[in-house]
Parts: C-alpha cells; sequence; structure tokens
C-alpha cells in the first residue's frame, strides 16, 4: 500500500530528464523531492500523474499499474496533481475552477460533501466563490489549485512547487495546511524549491540532481546532512 515509483525513465523529445528514479510514499505521509532547477522534480511528478509516458520502469498506487495508463484514468485511480504555477481557469469563479476537480466523479452527495471540507480546509475561498479565479491574490489561487485537486478525492496528492511567488507569511498557512491534508488521510508528495519548509512538514525525502536519486532519508536525517545543508538549506 503505496504510491511507488520503480526505476523509472521519462523526459521529452529525444532527451531523458529522470533515469531510473525510484522512490515510494506511504499512504498518510509527506514525502518531499528536493533539487536544484532542472533536476526533474516536476517530470517525476508529471509522469507519476499520466501526463508523460515513462519509456522504462513502473508506477504503482496500492499495487496497482498506472504507467501506461491516460491522466484522466489515474485521477479515477486516487491520484491527482497539483501543477507548478496552478493552471487555473482565471475567468471562471472559484466555485466553478473547484468543481472541474470532480469531472471524473459522478456521486453528487459526496462531491458536495468535499466541496464543503474544502471549504472549511480554506475558509476564504468560500468568501470568494463567485469571485473569478484571476481576481483573487497568489496565496488564495494556490489555495484553490489545492482544493481543485482535493475534489477528485486523492489518496495521494502530488503538489509542484507550491510556495511559488508567496509571501513567507502565505507559505506557512500553505505548509500548516499541507499537515492538515495528511491529518485527513491524504499521502502528499511534494516538490519544494523552500527545502526548509518542505522539510520541517515532510517524513521522508529524496534529493535528486540531473535527473538520479542521489540522497534519500527521513525528513530530520536530511536536514542535517552536511551536503544538503550546504546546497539547500543556506
Amino acid at each position: 500500500m503505496a504510491l511507488e515509483l520503480r526505476g523509472v525513465e521519462a523526459g521529452y523529445g529525444g532527451a531523458l530528464a529522470v533515469q531510473g528514479v525510484s522512490l515510494t510514499v506511504p499512504p498518510g505521509s509527506i514525502v518531499t523531492l528536493l533539487g536544484p532547477n532542472g533536476a526533474g522534480k516536476s517530470t517525476t511528478l508529471r509522469a507519476a500523474a499520466g501526463l508523460i509516458r515513462p519509456r522504462a520502469g513502473e508506477i504503482l498506487l496500492d499495487g496497482e499499474r498506472l504507467d501506461g495508463l491516460p491522466a484522466d484514468a489515474v485521477v479515477r485511480r486516487g491520484l491527482a496533481l497539483v501543477p507548478e504555477r496552478r493552471e487555473l481557469f482565471p475567468s471562471l469563479p472559484v466555485l466553478e475552477n473547484l468543481s472541474l476537480g470532480a469531472h471524473t466523479r459522478r456521486d453528487r452527495a459526496a462531491i458536495a460533501e468535499d466541496l464543503e471540507m474544502c471549504f472549511a480546509l480554506f475558509p476564504r475561498l468560500k468568501e470568494r466563490r463567485a469571485q473569478p479565479a484571476r481576481t483573487l491574490s497568489g496565496g488564495e489561487q494556490q489555495m484553490v489549485a489545492i482544493a481543485r485537486g482535493l475534489m477528485s478525492r486523492p489518496r495521494y496528492l502530488l503538489l509542484d512547487e507550491p510556495s511559488l511567488g508567496l509571501a513567507p507569511l502565505l507559505i506557512e498557512e500553505i505548509f500548516r495546511k499541507l499537515i492538515d491534508i495528511r491529518a485527513r488521510g491524504t499521502a502528499i508528495l511534494l516538490v519544494e524549491q523552500n527545502a526548509a519548509a518542505a522539510l520541517e512538514v515532510a517524513d521522508r525525502g529524496y534529493v535528486i540532481e540531473t535527473g538520479q536519486i542521489r540522497l534519500e532519508g527521513t525528513a530530520a536525517d536530511l536536514a542535517a546532512d552536511d551536503a544538503v545543508r550546504e546546497t539547500y538549506l543556506r
């Protein structure tokens, strides 16, 4: 029972961006994937989400193969991606953006329950539910993006750079919500440039460089590692 990547290779055109990546996200955990720009972090998430077809390796969700499935089938099986830069529909109101997160579902009563759960998690979104997404602050737009991902009722949530462009106080608020999401039973694979914030909330972590996993361990062990401190926590 876990999200597992085993020896995954993936890329664009003729170039491989990730080479033999293996990692595990246990149920109910937060696992962070750290690394410099261009290391293959986003490619790893996109491959797991079915947006890029791996050229080799396996991706399993609670023992079921995902590699080769289209993205909508991956969502139906319990995995959702919150992409870098949010990719909201700017002219649509908050409520419609959230509803689009449930487009693979038909259980209307449960969808309504999950919408209320998202509003409880992010109260500001309920206040702004009729506003177009483009009128929200960057932090509020990130809340919409995360809540939209939760509307598919995922067991595993992939988050790509949730702190991007946010002020420090908003980053703290978003990361507190990640702890709440984990407490509700959703595991998280977190890609984040703010390594200090990521390691503070994560249970375990991996460091990827030039498309390969170079280091892994508990969040505490990585935070204490001299190489990690020198490269990512200065």
